[in-house]
């Protein structure tokens, strides 16, 4: 196993929020420079699956600037993979570096601020430093970090005019879940790139638990959950950090990959939240404790952290009941890493 001191990890959160910064400075140059112009996009998967130049551009940025640095750490980056042959998932127990350059590339397309750069860093194949970058929110965007580790932290920094404000922690006692969830909650999920129309698709099993969610109490053969809100941001890792900020309380996510959620878990581990397959392990007893999801495995279910409820239960009973709750009202999905 490795052991990074939390030295050594402060410096690779301080040089992640600089990278991440640099490359928020990249995107709104090109912004800048696109205001009359189309952005010339290509198509991966379909017409919703697009990369653009700034893409490429800007995890050439952090690839350099990181391997300069670390240069006997490992790097995946979603452009990079997504151009070559090795489909299989490339996380080991080394430090390596997992990276979405422009998370939310249709919204920067149509200029909707939801998009963010996404770095995170792995040690023993467990996210412990995430570093998202929102660079169209707020005057000159906003920062949400996290160094998993009992004496690290979370923090959220935003970036105006006149410099950076003081880091506001995220990590202050939250609230406990609504006593009767998911009823109250606010639900993020995304419909994603799988667009097949198909009884048994993807896209159709999400449209219906999206219904499930919204629906009354007793609604839809028991399985309404009148959730507050449903809300669907067009990017992973924007999902991700407000959940993890307590902005939200769950996000449900299947189809997506490493680099859209990485930092993100990072941070959502640190302030006390839990992520979990949306699918149900198939040999999970009632009562067993619920694992960790596979990074890799493309589907994601997280509750934001919470304190102790009136009742007495901790916050970890309070977040595996909702995850019970959740399976409960959704349909099982099937993504599977290429081959």
């Amino acid at each position: 196993m490795t052991e990074l001191t939390i030295q050594q990890l402060e410096a690779t959160h301080l040089l992640a929020c600089k990278v991440a910064r640099a490359a928020g400075d990249y995107l709104r140059e090109d912004q800048l420079r696109r205001r009359n112009v189309t952005l010339a996009t290509r198509e991966k998967l379909n017409s919703v699956d697009l990369v653009t130049a700034a893409d490429e551009g800007v995890e050439k940025l952090i690839r350099e600037a990181i391997l300069k640095e670390y240069p006997e750490h490992a790097f995946i980056g979603e452009e990079s993979y997504s151009a070559g042959e090795e489909k299989r998932f490339l996380l080991k127990d080394e430090p390596t570096w997992i990276v979405d350059p422009v998370d939310g590339t249709v919204n920067m397309v149509h200029m909707f601020p939801m998009t963010a750069i996404s770095i995170g860093f792995c040690v023993n194949s467990i996210p412990t430093v995430g570093v998202v970058f929102a660079p169209f929110l707020g005057g000159k965007g906003t920062l949400y970090s996290a160094i998993h580790h009992p004496q690290g932290g979370a923090w959220l920094s935003e970036f105006g005019h006149d410099g950076p404000s003081t880091p506001l922690p995220l990590t202050s006692p939250p609230p406990p879940l609504p006593v009767d969830a998911p009823k109250g909650c606010l639900f993020f999920g995304e419909y994603g790139k799988d667009r097949r129309d198909h009884p048994q698709s993807n896209l159709t099993k999400k449209a219906t638990n999206f219904v499930n969610m919204a629906t009354e109490i007793g609604g839809r053969e028991g399985k309404g959950g009148m959730v507050h809100g449903i809300r669907s941001l067009g990017s992973s890792t924007m999902d991700m950090v407000y959940v993890a900020s307590g902005q939200g309380d769950i996000m449900f996510e299947a189809g997506c990959w490493e680099w859209d959620v990485c930092a993100g878990i990072a941070i959502l581990l640190q302030t006390g939240g839990i992520v979990v397959d949306s699918n149900p392990p198939p040999d999970l007893g009632p009562t067993d404790p619920i694992p960790m999801a596979n990074l890799g495995g493309r589907r994601y279910l997280a509750i934001r952290g919470c304190s102790e409820d009136a009742e007495g239960r901790s916050a970890r009973e309070q977040q595996e009941r909702l995850v019970r709750e959740v399976w409960k009202r959704t349909e099982r999905l099937d993504y599977k890493r290429p081959v």
